[in-house]
This record gives C-alpha cells, sequence and structure tokens, in this order.
C-alpha cells in the first residue's frame, strides 16, 4: 500500500434495516493510515452502523468497503484482523479476570501468546495492577479501559473508538486522549464517534459530520474552522440599553447581558468585515464602548450550522 493509498476506502455504502429504516444513504469515505478522523453527529445519525459495517458486524445493503486493499465480505477474515473495536457498551464478563479476558481476546485472533507484550499493554492503559481483579470490581472508566485493552490484545493497525467517552468523567476523558494519541505515534489509524464536540476539537486530524445517514461535510479540522467558522465582535456598552436603535438594524446585532453587550458576527475571510462601519456608527447612535473583543466561533457552533442546513 503506497502511502497515499486510503486503508480504509467506502464507496456509495448504503444501510436499510429490515424494518424499512435506511441508517446509510451512499457514503463515500477515504480514511488515511494513520490519521485520527473523528465521525460527529447526533444520536441516530448512522455513526454506529457506518463503523458496524466496516467491522463486518452488519451486512451492508449496497456499496463497498475496503481494508488495506480487501474486500470486507471476501475477504472478512482478514479485514477483522486488521481491526480493533471499542464498542459503545460495556459488554465484558463479570467473573473473568482482567489479565484473562485480554489473552482471550487475542487468542480469538489466532494470535501466539504474547505475555510480555499483554503486561505493556495493560500498564500503558494504567490496569497493570488490575491484572488479577475481577471485571465486576472495576469501576465503569476502568472497564472502559479493558475494552480498549481487548481491542488492542491482537495488535491492529485500525482501532475504532465508538463513543468512546460516553458516560465518563472529565478526567478519564483526558486520560483517553492521551492514549489515543500515543497510539496514532505507534502508526495506529483512529477512527472515532462521538457527539461531544470538544472530543473531536481536541484530537481528530478530520472531522466528518453525519446527520441522517449521510456524510455531510468531510474537512481537516482547521480548514472546517475557517470555511465554516464565523466570528464574532463582542462590544461591552458603558450604559445598558432597551433595544438595538433603529439605525444599526442592517448589522443583524445581538443584545445581551441586560442590554449591555452588542454581538456582531462576521465573515473573517471577506476584505471588508464592516467592523469599522459598525464602531463609527455605534458613536453616531450615541452608544459609548467600554470594551471589544473578538471570539471564533467553536465547532459546536459549526456543526449546528451544518446539520441545519442540511435540515
Amino acid at each position: 500500500m503506497t502511502e497515499s493509498t486510503p486503508i480504509i476506502s467506502i464507496k456509495g455504502l448504503t444501510k436499510t434495516y429490515d424494518n424499512g429504516h435506511q441508517a446509510l444513504k451512499g457514503v463515500d469515505l477515504d480514511i488515511r493510515e494513520g490519521e485520527i478522523l473523528a465521525l460527529l453527529g447526533p444520536n441516530g445519525a448512522g455513526k454506529t452502523t457506518l463503523i458496524s459495517t466496516i467491522c463486518g458486524l452488519v451486512s451492508p445493503s449496497s456499496g463497498s468497503v475496503t481494508v488495506a486493499g480487501y474486500d470486507i465480505i471476501k475477504d472478512f477474515r482478514k479485514t477483522r484482523e486488521l481491526i480493533g473495536l471499542v464498542p459503545q457498551e460495556l459488554t465484558l464478563g463479570a467473573f473473568e479476570k482482567v489479565g484473562n479476558t485480554v489473552a482471550f481476546s487475542r487468542g480469538l485472533f489466532g494470535k501466539s501468546p504474547n505475555n510480555k507484550f499483554l503486561e505493556e499493554l495493560l500498564n500503558e492503559l494504567t490496569l497493570g495492577d488490575k491484572k488479577d481483579s475481577m471485571v465486576q470490581q472495576l469501576s465503569g472508566g476502568m472497564k472502559r479501559r479493558v475494552l480498549i485493552a481487548k481491542a488492542l490484545s491482537h495488535e491492529p493497525r485500525i482501532l475504532f473508538l465508538d463513543e468512546p467517552t460516553a458516560g465518563v468523567d472529565v478526567e478519564l476523558r483526558k486520560d483517553m486522549w492521551n492514549i489515543v494519541e500515543r497510539l496514532r505515534q505507534s502508526g495506529v489509524t483512529i477512527i472515532l464517534t462521538t457527539h461531544y464536540i470538544e472530543e473531536a476539537e481536541e484530537i481528530a486530524d478530520r472531522v466528518g459530520v453525519i446527520s441522517g445517514g449521510e456524510l455531510l461535510e468531510l474537512e481537516e479540522k482547521t480548514a472546517l474552522m475557517e470555511k465554516l467558522g464565523k466570528k464574532q465582535l463582542v462590544v461591552e456598552l458603558k450604559n445598558s440599553i432597551d433595544a438595538i436603535p433603529a439605525q444599526l438594524s442592517d448589522y443583524g446585532l445581538e443584545l445581551s447581558a441586560n442590554g449591555t453587550k452588542v454581538t456582531y458576527t462576521f465573515d473573517a475571510r471577506k476584505e471588508r468585515t464592516g467592523m469599522t462601519a459598525l464602531l463609527s456608527d455605534l458613536s453616531q447612535a450615541g452608544l459609548s464602548i467600554k470594551d471589544l473583543n473578538t471570539a471564533q466561533s467553536s465547532l459546536e457552533d459549526i456543526f449546528v450550522d451544518i446539520v441545519k442546513a442540511d435540515a
């Protein structure tokens, strides 16, 4: 596989369930080797169906998926060996010991025992001292780490994380992001589904936005924010006002903070942002400015705009 060849290639992928629900509608997506791709979308958008199909757990209705050049249906065993999947649900045998359940997962893929590798893996996930603990004794966050260890036990080249930090505390979420970054540095390609915007913003190289079974947008994270992100100028007034003066109506201003803040949204890419004219017109309208600051819209604002535009 050359450097430019995608490690996963999806063409025209659809999935319609027996009840008539169309979960995927012609998805085209190439995933680069070694990248972190965040698939962002609301619950029910089709994210889990998409990764379940790539992993061979759901049969596609039409279209094709290849993993490292192998077809997911014709070469199922080969593609599945290359993939590790951390499911959304905590699916673990309660009475198994942590070390045993991870070793068993490795064996399922036909890999020969490698205690040294598994020991290092458990230590990496801060599970080293839990090796002989029963799974049922662990916290939810620790169980999530065991799922990651199981998914990585057979040394896959690709790791899917389905809503990896759903229901975990902020500290563990940060730990998970660090683990993901270290995995990427070791050459693992990582695809995560999430509806936590900050998760995509924090760790992804590219962001795909999925809604209603369609891939609405796919961009480098920074390019997506530049392309769709608006900037805001927040003007703090010395005195509160009850309403925006009529002569300022063309600016589309928003009034907040009990009439002491005026927000102007503009496109930072345009040659003329309108800020200079606005500040002059504010003065003409008799409004005294106490403070000014600008802010870039977040990925969350962008995401809401994309989904709204598609609705």
